[in-house]
């Protein structure tokens, strides 16, 4: 029987307003996560979070387009689109050795009927990798997605 993948952020956990099944183990996505944040989850695994160049890159960005008086929310979404975080995290998963690894083992525990929720920071109306690693993990595990 193979498992489910679903995914969530940090607010809605701590709200109480997360939709994930209740058999999902909590697992955390974050490159660098609080103390607060790792309370939340079951576990983290860092490896799948974005890399910190593309972090960073995104960060400055979206203080610029800030700056520029777009509010938080849509220069989030625009700094995502400028930095072509998306295609650059993809890349990220399939290239680097530590986050490769990471996805087969996720998509192996799913696979053998393990069900993961995954979890990071932004919320419903923002642009995440969460989203995205979420279908990579369906296809590698089989159920679907991508």
């Amino acid at each position: 029987m193979t498992g489910t993948v679903t995914d969530t952020y940090a607010a809605a956990l701590q709200h109480d307003i997360a939709e994930v099944p209740d058999d999902a183990r909590l697992v955390g996505v974050v490159r660098r996560p609080t103390g607060w944040f790792s309370a939340l989850v079951d576990e983290n695994v860092p490896a799948l979070g974005p890399p910190e160049s593309l972090l960073s890159e995104t960060k400055e960005r979206q203080e610029d387009l800030r700056m520029q008086g777009l509010c938080d929310e849509e220069a989030h979404n625009a700094a995502w689109g400028e930095t072509d975080f998306e295609a650059r995290y993809r890349e990220h998963l399939a290239s680097d050795e530590a986050a490769r690894d990471a996805v087969d083992a996720l998509a192996k525990r799913v696979a053998d009927g393990e069900s993961v929720a995954l979890v990071c920071f932004e919320g419903e109306s923002k642009r995440c990798h969460r989203r995205i690693l979420d279908g990579v993990i369906r296809e590698r595990a089989g159920t679907g997605g991508e």
